[in-house]
C-alpha cells in the first residue's frame, strides 16, 4: 500500500516550492465536505485541507477570506501556505492551531475581536469578487442598500436553485417572492460591516493559549447582525459572548425578532448541502415575516 505521507511531500512542494518533509500524520474530522490530515514536517506542525468536489478557485478565496479577516481582527487567524491541485483533488495548507482549554475570558475575546471585525466598513455591500460559503459559490455584487443585496446576491439564487433542483415547492418559492418587498421594512439601516459569513461554533477554535481563532470563513460586507444571528442558529455561544459584544458595538433594538429572517440564508445553503431536512425551518421563517 502506498505511504499517503509521500503524497503529502508532493503536495507542500507544489504549494511552497520547498521539499517539506512529512514526520508523521493524523487524519482529523473537517466536518462533511473537506477531508482533513494534521502534519508533523520538517517546517512545523502544518493543517493540510483537500476536497474532491472544490472548484478550481475555492482555496484561493478562502485564503483571501482569512487574510481579510487577519488584517481586521487581533483573533488568532491561521496563516496560509499557498494551495494547489494534486491527483484531480484541491488541497489548501495553513499552520496548525494548537488547541488548548478555553480561558476566562475566551468568550469576551470573541465578541471583542468580533466587534472590531464588524467596525470594518466599506462604500458599499458585497465584496470585489465572488467567494464561496462551504463549496456554494456567493455572489458578492458590490450594492448600496442591504436589502437589495439580501435579495439579488443572497436568497434570489439560492432559493431559484432550490426551486428547479426540486428541493422547494413553488409554494414556497412564491412565499419568497412576496418577503421580497417586505425587507427593507424588516431590517435596520447599518452601514457595510466586514462579517465572518459562516460564523458558528464549529469554526471558532481554541488555540494554546485559551483564546478564540476563526477558521472557515465566508466573507464580504453585509449586516453585522447576520453573524450574530448564524451564531444562534445552532448554538453552543455562551450568553457572555452576546452581552460583551452589546456593550462594545449595541444592536439596534430587535434583534431577537429578526434573528430568523437572516438565518434564512444558512438554511438555504445547507438544504443545498445536506438536504429537505432544513426546509421546515425556512418555511416556518418565512410564514414567521409574512403573517
Amino acid at each position: 500500500m502506498r505511504d499517503p505521507s509521500l503524497d503529502f511531500d508532493q503536495v507542500l512542494r507544489l504549494i511552497t516550492n520547498q521539499n517539506i518533509q512529512v514526520h508523521s500524520y493524523q487524519f482529523i474530522s473537517s466536518g462533511n465536505i473537506n477531508q482533513a490530515v494534521s502534519l508533523k514536517t520538517s517546517h512545523g506542525d502544518l493543517f493540510l485541507k483537500s476536497n474532491f468536489q472544490a472548484q478550481p478557485d475555492i482555496f484561493e478565496k478562502e485564503i483571501a477570506g482569512l487574510e481579510l479577516l487577519r488584517k481586521h481582527s487581533p483573533l488568532t487567524i491561521p496563516k496560509t501556505l499557498g494551495h494547489c491541485q494534486w491527483a484531480e483533488q484541491h488541497y489548501l495548507a495553513m499552520e496548525w492551531i494548537k488547541q488548548g482549554r478555553r480561558s476566562p475570558d475566551y468568550w469576551q475575546k470573541l465578541a471583542q475581536g468580533m466587534a472590531q471585525i464588524h467596525f470594518t466598513s466599506d462604500t458599499h455591500f458585497g465584496l470585489n469578487e465572488d467567494n464561496y460559503i462551504a463549496i456554494l459559490p456567493q455572489i458578492n455584487s458590490r450594492m448600496v442598500e442591504w436589502p437589495d443585496f439580501f435579495w439579488t446576491c443572497r436568497l434570489e439564487p439560492l432559493a431559484g436553485k432550490a426551486y428547479y433542483e426540486g428541493l422547494i415547492p413553488k409554494e414556497i418559492l412564491k412565499s419568497f417572492q412576496a418577503l421580497q418587498p417586505k425587507l427593507s421594512q424588516l431590517m435596520p439601516k447599518e452601514r457595510p460591516a466586514l462579517i465572518h459569513g459562516d460564523l458558528w461554533s464549529g469554526n471558532i477554535l481554541v488555540n494554546e493559549k485559551g483564546d478564540p481563532a476563526l477558521i472557515d470563513p465566508a466573507v464580504y460586507f453585509g449586516h453585522r447582525e447576520m453573524d450574530l444571528a448564524f451564531s444562534l442558529l445552532f448554538g453552543g455561544f455562551e450568553e457572555s459572548f452576546y452581552e460583551t459584544y452589546q456593550e462594545i458595538f449595541p444592536m439596534e433594538p430587535g434583534f431577537e425578532d429578526r434573528v430568523d429572517l437572516y438565518n434564512i440564508y444558512p438554511l438555504l445553503v445547507h438544504l443545498h448541502l445536506f438536504g429537505k431536512s432544513y426546509l421546515p425551518g425556512i418555511n416556518r421563517a418565512l410564514n414567521k415575516y409574512l403573517h
